[in-house]
């Protein structure tokens, strides 16, 4: 139980509200700031806007996926307001106050060290990019069916990178009967991928291996898939980028070829949101009492 706990949830799209639904569940205290337009109530949990909340009594911060912006703005689908979080908010709060997001800027890292908060990326867990590949994989799917004129089995695809998601994604379309070659560059994700039974290739010989490529899906977070790399593609050749913005795809080689390139970062917060959510619920519950057992501890 978070019985005690105080917690601001700040902004956020539907995978937020699976987050206060678990969190109040477990008796907790949330103010929920950039909710106004939430019809849902949920009990022990407060919609106030950000200068009504007294963040000397708050253990932890929980904002959206993306965290904020590059100028402190949060996400916040649920209400018209603008909500910045600024490095005097944080100096507001206890010492042990934590923060936690899904990913993180140079921004937020900063405003964090500097009011020397922690600051906890949900997605640089294991466990939480694994889940998160299941969504990721089904709307990879759903992307590849709505944007071609060919079925998945029998096609040419070519994944980049063997991490959680691409090793989700190499392996699922690989079971639809797709012809599926993945690009790494280490030696060690080269064996992987043979022993899963595709056909690996070094990334820099990524130009000699798209010439018969029917979907290219890439998860690299660094460019690429270069205008060199799309002027050896067929014209038919679809291609969805899974790397957080802005990708690792020339899109504008791309337009210009009339080649078509989906940039898709957090397709689990749209094909999945509800699933996404509890994804990111349990793993916070199951932090937060860490947390919240580890300051007890040191009290006692």
């Amino acid at each position: 139980m978070l019985t005690g706990m105080q917690i601001a949830v700040i902004g956020g799209d539907a995978r937020q509200l699976e987050i206060i639904r678990k969190l109040t569940e477990l008796d907790a205290k949330l103010s929920l700031i950039g909710f106004e337009q939430l019809d849902h109530a949920f009990t022990g949990a407060v919609k106030e806007k950000l200068d009504e909340v007294d963040f000397t009594n708050i253990d932890a911060i929980i904002l959206p996926v993306p965290g904020t912006n590059l100028e402190g703005q949060v996400e916040t689908i649920f209400s018209n307001e603008k909500v910045y979080l600024y490095e005097e908010t944080l100096m507001q709060t206890p010492p042990h106050c934590t923060v936690y997001s899904g990913i993180s800027n140079s921004y937020l890292n900063g405003i964090t060290k500097k009011a020397n908060r922690r600051l906890v990326q949900l997605f640089e867990r294991d466990d939480v990019a694994i889940y998160n590949s299941i969504p990721t994989v089904e709307g990879t799917i759903m992307m590849a069916i709505q944007h071609t004129d060919f079925t998945i089995h029998g096609s040419n695809i070519i994944v980049l990178g063997l991490g959680r998601v691409g090793m989700s994604v190499a392996r699922t379309l690989d079971a639809l009967g797709a012809n599926v070659k993945v690009g790494a560059r280490k030696s060690e994700h080269i064996a992987r991928i043979t022993e899963m039974g595709l056909a690996p290739f070094q990334l820099n010989e990524l130009e000699n291996c798209v010439k018969d490529v029917d979907i290219c899906i890439n998860t690299i977070p660094h460019l690429i898939v270069t205008a060199s790399v799309i002027s050896k593609m067929p014209a038919h050749t679809l291609i969805i980028d899974l790397a957080s913005k802005p990708g690792g795809t020339d899109f504008r080689y791309a337009e210009k070829r009339g080649i078509k390139a989906l940039l898709a970062p957090g397709l689990p917060g749209i094909v999945a949101p509800k699933t996404a959510g509890q994804i990111l619920a349990n793993v916070l519950s199951r932090v937060l009492k860490d947390d919240l057992e580890q300051r007890k501890g040191k009290v006692t």
